[in-house]
């Protein structure tokens, strides 16, 4: 039920003003400790300047690089890296678009094909998916340490449940309530997020026991960079999964798989193969999921360098 229903928010949310993405690495000290359901990416003033560079995510450590697009500069110069790091980070971004390579006196040296815009995001929503608030689980800890880290501009709790006032006090303040329906893609504010500080100092909750909560302070330039990288693979990966290789299976028109045989969309690692006994091997089915995304999101699919493609408004999500 929470897959399909997180695939219905994502694709409510889709609009030429925004990207959406899902199933995102939020921690900072702990990079595993915290995944966001899904995260809304907002364009900032220079979006189309990040946006004509490449369609796919730019590696951190190519962005880190001491290397522009001025003059050529020798790759272990330009990357603060061990050597073999080094080279996968700039084949990786040469293979993007991001680096371009070539030997100079037999030595590899880079160059970057445009300037990367520091200001290309302008906020960053993270929604936690919540259908059933009778089983709650760790979502009271989860919201926690959203609010006390800060890293986004607005945390948001996602459920289809009546929202009640004794669900509210369970939560922090800061963080908003929507009410989604799944089956008709409408949705109810039911409590306005409160904006947070990125750019100030937050708290990493590390770990909640009953008379102790170990935490770890982090800085705003930690912050800052595990933004960059959020935003960088928000635009670069979406929130489509591929579809399962089975005769059964189609897409939905906004690009959601679907199986036939028991007419619902499906999660395709944990509903289909092996597990199901209608499974009928076969090619995936045919979806331009790139197409889709160009068409119903601020991502461009294919940036041909001159200039902005569309007005980069920044209009919410109502």
């Amino acid at each position: 039920m929470e897959f399909r229903f997180e695939l219905a928010l994502c694709a409510a949310l889709e609009s030429p003003t925004r990207v959406v993405a899902r199933q995102l690495g939020a921690g900072i000290e702990n990079p595993g400790g915290r995944i966001v359901d899904v995260c809304v990416l907002t364009p900032g003033p220079n979006f189309d300047r990040r946006a004509a560079i490449t369609p796919d995510r730019i590696p951190d450590p190519a962005i880190e690089a001491a290397v522009g697009p001025g003059e050529a500069v020798p790759l272990t110069r330009a990357f603060d890296l061990p050597p073999d790091r080094a080279e996968a980070a700039a084949e990786r971004a040469a293979e993007i678009g991001y680096l371009e390579r070539e030997r100079r006196d037999g030595r590899p040296v880079v160059r970057a094909t445009a300037r990367y815009p520091d200001d290309w995001v302008g906020s960053l929503t993270a929604i936690e998916n919540k259908p059933d608030l009778g089983t709650p689980g760790d979502l009271a800890a989860q919201l926690r340490y959203d609010a006390a880290l800060g890293l986004f501009d607005e945390v948001v709790l996602a459920t289809a449940s009546y929202v009640t006032r004794a669900h509210l006090n369970r939560i922090p303040e800061a963080i908003g309530v929507w009410r989604f329906d799944p089956e008709t893609g409408e949705r109810e504010v039911v409590r306005e997020p409160t904006p947070l500080d990125p750019a100030a100092p937050g708290v990493e909750i590390r770990e909640e026991r009953a008379l102790r909560t170990d935490v770890t302070l982090v800085d705003p330039a930690a912050k800052a960079r595990k933004r960059r990288r959020i935003a960088e693979r928000a635009y670069g990966k979406g929130w489509r999964p591929d579809p399962p290789a089975c005769a059964r299976a189609t897409t939905t028109a906004d690009g959601r798989p679907y199986c036939e045989r028991f007419d619902r969309v499906v999660d395709p690692g944990r509903d289909c193969g092996a597990p199901c006994d209608e499974y009928v091997p076969a090619d995936p089915p045919a979806t331009d999921r790139d197409r889709l995304r160009d068409e119903r999101t601020a991502w461009v699919a294919a940036p041909d360098g001159d200039g902005p493609r569309r007005q980069s408004g920044l209009s919410r999500f109502l």
